[in-house]
Parts: structure tokens; C-alpha cells; sequence
């Protein structure tokens, strides 16, 4: 059983027992304040009917508070040596599925075997629902939390740990510096919030930075929108690759030759739109009008 006890003397001296460090290269920082591992479980709100996804079991303290909540955990987690460590903790929990993997295939995708895993225990019995829960590795909470949006196993939540200049980017609102591709990315999918700000105390190794816990709802409302999420979310970052530039110009380098500057001009003049105005400057659903007036005259982005 996990209890209270993971502070960072404990997980200094288990560490030094097992003859294991912390990896920066596989983002490991171990949240050792127990009341905000509890908070994140709780914050995740699970039932007898959800199936969990965490990435980055690392030493298995949220692991084993989710599978008692749940009906099942899949847990991913790279680094064989914290595998072991955390199979032996979750000997006797039965509703806990443990892959020793990268969570990616590649950084644009999931791995298979993840989705599989899960979907797995979905079809165990119906109605089950699908969450996501984990303190996840600083190298692959971008990746993760975009690319779980171009599944078709769509989570019904995802409450994570992140740095906080991440969850700043994910939340952040139109003409901010934070504000860009991805904030629109997820937000046209999801209602998002900051639940807590997490100091570098409250981890080791301790970051440099601060983190949060963030979480994200999809909305199948919002998610209709969206015709074809493979070209909106090109559309997206195309037009915030270079972000000081006026849209009209970043439209015009994202999609020559396809459209000229004449059809340029006119739809931005049917959106009402300047052509003197920044990505940045347009809201979630600005972006979303124009970039299906772009699709409807220039199909593939």
C-alpha cells in the first residue's frame, strides 16, 4: 500500500536502495506533497463505472489512490527500473494494467498499445467512461494532452499536473503572449481550468519552474464544430508559425499557391477582419469561421 510517508527523505532513501536516480532526460519530478496527490484524485472525480489512463506511474503513490476509486487504471511508465518498483507496490491491486513503454509512437501520435489497453477495459462492461489522471513527465505533457484531442477515444476528463507555464499556454485568452495555436487547439474542444498552482517545494527532485494542476472536459458540443480536425489543426499552427506577423501575411505563406492574395483579401473582408490583425488578436471562435472560409477555397492545408 502507498500512504503519506512519500516525502523526499523516503524517496531519496528507496531510491539509494534500489540503486535508481531521478531521469531530467524522462522529466521525473515526484510530487511528494500526499494532500495535493489526494487533491489530483480527487479533482479526477472517479467512479466504479471510469477507466483511468496515467502516464508516468513513476513510484505509484496517485496509482494506487485512482485503482481504489475506479474500476481499472492502465498505467504507462518508460523507465524500467521505476516499473519494478511500482509493480511491487501494486502487487494486490487486481484493477491495475501496467505498461512498461513510451506513451507515444512517435510525438504527433499515441502509441497503439496504449489505445488498445484501454479501449480493452471500456468493453469490459458498458457504460464504462474514460478518464485521464496522472502527474505527467514536464518532456511529454504538450504532446500528450494535444494529441488525446485527435483520438477518437476522447476522455470525458483529463486532470493533470503540469508545468504551470504550459497550463498558462493552455488557458490563456486572445492578444496575451501565451496565447497561441495551442490554447485554441484544446479550447475549441474542452472548458479548461487551473485548479492549483503548485510550487517547486512541493516535488523532487524540485523543478525550476512552478506547475498546476489543469483540468480539461471535452465537450462533444464544441467538438461538432470542428468538420475536419486534421486540417483545423494545421490551419491553426500555420497561422501562428510566424506570430508577429499580420494574419493576411501569414495566410499568404501558409497557403501559397493554393490561394492568391486577392482571395486572401476577400475573406478576410467577409469575416470583418482588418488586414492589419494578428492571429493572437482573434477569439477561439474567429479562428474557427475563418479557418472553415479558408477550407471551403483551399481544401488542403
Amino acid at each position: 500500500m502507498t500512504s503519506s510517508r512519500q516525502t523526499a527523505s523516503f524517496l531519496i532513501d528507496k531510491f539509494r536502495a534500489v540503486g535508481i536516480r531521478p531521469s531530467t532526460r524522462l522529466g521525473q519530478n515526484f510530487l511528494i506533497d500526499f494532500n495535493l496527490v489526494q487533491l489530483l484524485a480527487d479533482a479526477a472525480e472517479l467512479g466504479p463505472d471510469d477507466v483511468v489512463l496515467e502516464i508516468g506511474t513513476g513510484t505509484a503513490s496517485l496509482t494506487a489512490l485512482l485503482a481504489a476509486r475506479a474500476a481499472a487504471v492502465v498505467t504507462v511508465e518508460i523507465d524500467p527500473q521505476l516499473y519494478q518498483l511500482a509493480s511491487e507496490t501494486l502487487i494486490d491491486y487486481g484493477n491495475v494494467t501496467m505498461l512498461r513503454q513510451d506513451v507515444l509512437q512517435k510525438k504527433s501520435c499515441f502509441h497503439p498499445n496504449v489505445l488498445a489497453a484501454v479501449r480493452e477495459k471500456l468493453a469490459e462492461v458498458p457504460g464504462r467512461r474514460f478518464k485521464v489522471a496522472a502527474n505527467l513527465p514536464y518532456n511529454v505533457a504538450t504532446p500528450v494532452l494535444s494529441n488525446l484531442l485527435h483520438t477518437e477515444l476522447l476522455p470525458v476528463s483529463m486532470t493533470v499536473t503540469i508545468q504551470k507555464e504550459l497550463a498558462d499556454r493552455i488557458t490563456a485568452v486572445p492578444s496575451t503572449k501565451e496565447y497561441g495555436a495551442l490554447s485554441i487547439w484544446i479550447q475549441s474542444q474542452c472548458d479548461v481550468r487551473i485548479i492549483r498552482v503548485l510550487p517547486p517545494t512541493v516535488f523532487w527532485p524540485r523543478p525550476k519552474v512552478e506547475s498546476a494542476i489543469l483540468q480539461m472536459l471535452p465537450r462533444a458540443d464544441k467538438r461538432a464544430r470542428i468538420p475536419d480536425l486534421g486540417f483545423f489543426h494545421s490551419f491553426t499552427r500555420s497561422i501562428f508559425f510566424h506570430r508577429r506577423k499580420f494574419l493576411r501575411s501569414g495566410l499568404l505563406c501558409a497557403l501559397e499557391p493554393r490561394l492568391d492574395k486577392a482571395t486572401v483579401d476577400a475573406i478576410l473582408r467577409e469575416q470583418g477582419l482588418k488586414t492589419s490583425v494578428r492571429a493572437e488578436e482573434l477569439s477561439v471562435d474567429a479562428v474557427l469561421t475563418l479557418c472553415e472560409a479558408v477550407r471551403g477555397r483551399a481544401p488542403q492545408v
